[in-house]
């Protein structure tokens, strides 16, 4: 099978080209260029880009750099300036991984006539006994990321090979130290590609939209006292909000970032009985009844019960929790497992 994999330059995708390549499949490792800014975390700088380049040398395998650039730009970078704008809480990520990693690289893997693409994800590819194809949990519970590639769905998942998710990370750095390979000990990257560790959000933001000061009030409406930048606020925060300390914990329960003001309340004050999620995405079709929802990359499932409307447009699903849970914060991935905790159903964006 001739199969292009994406190697980030780091050890999980250097790992699944050496074991695609010790398949016997004809492998081509590509690392795609896609930040043209300053970065220094993430997959994204130009030690990443050697570091593939030099691997894919060490393992005999071809090596290609696609500039997918723009469209970075316009389905991530753009995104996420408009969300903090609107004061909503972005995931970047997975936005990268739905519209550049499984959508133009998979096109570009189609021009060039490959069978599948392969990526070094912690997740795993099954079937039922209809044939469907199922997204299921990684082996190491620690490093699971089906959380972060949720929205692939049957015609995707058909040609997407995750040739790590049935390892331990430990068992991954192993194999690549056995043969010396340079990213062996490469720590794993943390954060966001396009937001550099010295200059932070505050920078990049700062950059490209205007701060607005604004009211931070309690619940009844009092003033308490007022943040720099609204645009930084996120449902959940208890630090930075320029409070006065000695008082109880104060937590942000919500963020009108037009009318610049910023309410916030106790702990309690976060739960919530229900949730609104859009801009569905399914593995196999959309489903209601009782499923455990993730709402963060390494977040505890909660049980809840699901129900799905359409309005003719766009799907959207009503959660009611099994217990009441702190609120989500508007423009979060949500995502819905089965009751086993092991197979993706399908995930949105929280409302």
């Amino acid at each position: 099978m001739k199969v292009m994999c994406a190697m980030s330059g780091g050890v999980d995708s250097s790992v699944a080209a050496l074991l695609l390549r010790d398949a016997g499949h004809e492998v081509v490792g590509v690392t795609m260029k896609l930040w043209g800014g300053d970065s220094d975390t993430g997959c994204c700088s130009v030690s990443d880009v050697d570091d593939a380049r030099r691997v894919a040398q060490q393992l005999g395998i071809d090596h290609l750099v696609f500039n997918f650039g723009d469209d970075f730009d316009k389905h991530v970078v753009d995104p996420y300036v408009a969300a903090h704008a609107n004061g909503t809480t972005p995931n970047p990520c997975i936005e990268c991984n739905r519209s550049v990693k499984f959508a133009r690289l998979a096109e570009r893997a189609d021009l060039l006539g490959f069978d599948a693409v392969a990526t070094g994800h912690h997740a795993n590819i099954g079937r039922t006994d209809t044939g469907a194809y199922t997204l299921l949990r990684g082996d190491d519970p620690d490093k699971d990321q089906s959380y972060v590639v949720h929205m692939l769905d049957q015609q995707q998942l058909a040609r997407t090979m995750f040739p790590v998710g049935g390892m331990h990370k430990s068992k991954v750095r192993e194999l690549a130290a056995s043969i010396d390979l340079r990213t062996a000990d490469k720590p794993d990257s943390q954060d966001v590609c396009f937001i550099t560790s010295t200059g932070g959000r505050t920078s990049f933001l700062g950059n490209r939209i205007p701060f607005n000061r604004a009211d931070v009030v309690d619940t009844s409406g009092a003033k308490l006292g007022e943040v720099e930048a609204v645009e930084m606020v996120t449902i959940g925060q208890r630090k930075g909000l320029g409070l006065p300390g000695g008082g109880p914990k104060r937590y942000v329960i919500d963020v009108d970032t037009k009318a610049q003001i910023v309410t916030v309340g106790a702990d309690s004050d976060l739960l919530r009985d229900d949730l609104t999620v859009r801009r569905m995405a399914w593995v196999d079709g959309p489903t209601s009844g009782e499923v455990l929802v993730q709402a963060s990359a390494h977040g505890t499932p909660k049980a809840a019960t699901i129900n799905v409307f359409s309005d003719g447009v766009d799907d959207h699903v009503d959660i009611v929790w099994a217990e009441q849970q702190r609120r989500i914060a508007p423009g979060q991935s949500v995502v819905f497992y089965d009751l086993s905790d092991t197979s993706v159903l399908g995930g949105g964006i929280a409302d």
